[in-house]
């Protein structure tokens, strides 16, 4: 009886000890970060999508940057909305920004005779970075802009941590 009584008091003990270890990884934020355990899962997400658009796009592969911005543009509404992910508000408004940047790529794309609409400024340094070549020239200004905003949201998502480069040098245009 005594021992069957130690086990309940151990079994409730290591239980609430997993609780409590727990609940403590899932509020773990950055230093000078507002996020958690999973804003810092979603900052990983979205360098991968930033990475993978960047070498696609400067690859000249239309279709891949049409998809890579496809599945980007939900996540951005995600940030932007502040409803799934807990950011700071100029890196919901940034994510809200780039959103409208994605979508009008992917509508440009979709119709290269359309005429590009005109987007507000970003509140973010345009990197100097090289323009797209060939079939994705017409977005090139659009993709180097929401490139800089992503990587303004990475650092809202990262708090204080430092936010990694662009994946340049770009790769080399194909000889023709």
């Amino acid at each position: 009886m005594k021992g069957k009584f130690g086990r309940s008091i151990a079994l409730v003990a290591a239980g609430s000890l997993l609780a409590v270890a727990t609940a403590g990884i899932a509020s773990a934020s950055p230093a000078g970060g507002k996020g958690s355990s999973s804003t810092q899962a979603l900052a990983a997400q979205v360098l991968q999508m930033r990475d993978d658009l960047t070498k696609v796009a400067y690859a000249a592969n239309v279709g891949a940057t049409r998809t890579d911005l496809g599945q980007l543009s939900p996540v951005l509404a995600d940030i932007a909305a502040g409803k799934r992910y807990t950011v700071q508000t100029d890196t919901q408004q940034l994510a809200g920004l780039a959103k409208g940047r994605a979508d009008e790529s992917i509508r440009l794309l979709n119709d290269p005779t359309a005429k590009a609409r005109q987007l507000p400024p970003l509140p973010v340094p345009i990197p100097a970075l090289p323009d797209l070549p060939g079939p994705l020239k017409i977005v090139s200004d659009l993709v180097k802009a929401l490139l800089a905003a992503v990587t303004g949201i990475l650092g809202g998502l990262l708090g204080g941590l430092p936010v990694p480069p662009l994946p340049l040098p770009v790769p080399p245009l194909p000889a023709s």
